[in-house]
């Protein structure tokens, strides 16, 4: 049972600015590995869907709990000699294998946060521990998921977590993105469908910023899956394989020269 009451802040909601959004959103398209730009398009298009789902978050009793461990997660994330010390198969080791791969750290996602340049300090201490964990689990999302971090892959994680968390800006990114995939891809693709599809596991999953993840990094990654009822895409692989049938890669195709997938 929650032991605080957390209440509606009218005077923390923002008002939507679609046409800065849609700049910034540009930028993005043009660079998909300018993060800063994602940050840019949620604050402008939010509003008060932060606040909500921090009220729901809050006054859960996993939340609470979370609240009372005043855990910063970045640290944790980034103590890659721990989580390679991790059973083979569990969660911290695919984490730390993803994180290397793609090389990418926690502190570096907090560092693009900065560069964003928003004051994301919302006056509450509990309100800006809970944005943490929002930003702080983010790839871990794509380990959960296996969404990878081409573009269609960071559209479907995004529209995954919009089912979970809300926010217009979030799934405007979601589907603006895929609209532009959808155009280096092959006809017939099911690229809508990849978010679509992300957003419906989305909902049925639980979400991972409500649990302890010092109790879920050295289960088995299957075992976390099953105990957060995440099930795998289809879509997503479905259009890789199409792409990859007519010579398209996939991390191509847009915001970035082709890489090996």
């Amino acid at each position: 049972m929650t032991q605080k009451t957390y209440h509606h802040k009218p005077e923390l909601k923002q008002r939507r600015r679609p046409i800065k959004a849609f700049k910034h959103f540009r930028k993005l398209i043009a660079n998909k590995e300018d993060t800063s730009q994602v940050f840019k398009v949620i604050e402008a298009l939010n509003g008060d869907s932060f606040q909500k789902s921090f009220l729901k978050f809050a006054n859960s009793e996993r939340g609470q709990q979370r609240l009372a461990e005043r855990r910063y997660l970045p640290p944790l994330l980034d103590d890659h000699n721990w989580l390679r010390s991790l059973p083979d198969g569990s969660l911290g080791r695919a984490y730390v294998e993803f994180m290397s791969r793609e090389g990418l750290t926690a502190q570096g996602l907090v560092d693009e946060y900065a560069t964003s340049e928003i004051d994301r300090d919302f006056g509450d201490e509990d309100m800006n521990l809970y944005g943490d964990r929002l930003r702080d689990t983010h790839d871990m999302l794509h380990v959960l998921t296996g969404f990878g971090r081409d573009a269609l892959g960071e559209a479907s994680v995004l529209g995954y977590s919009y089912a979970q968390h809300g926010g217009p800006g979030v799934i405007f990114i979601a589907y603006g993105a895929a609209w532009e995939v959808r155009k280096s891809a092959p006809k017939g693709a099911p690229v809508l469908k990849s978010i679509h599809e992300a957003r419906r596991i989305g909902k049925a999953a639980q979400d991972i910023v409500y649990h302890d993840l010092m109790e879920l990094l050295p289960m088995q990654l299957d075992a976390v899956r099953e105990k957060l009822g995440i099930e795998m895409p289809t879509k997503y692989h479905e259009v890789h394989a199409m792409m990859r049938d007519n010579g398209i890669d996939p991390y191509g195709v847009i915001g970035a020269e082709p890489v090996a997938a």
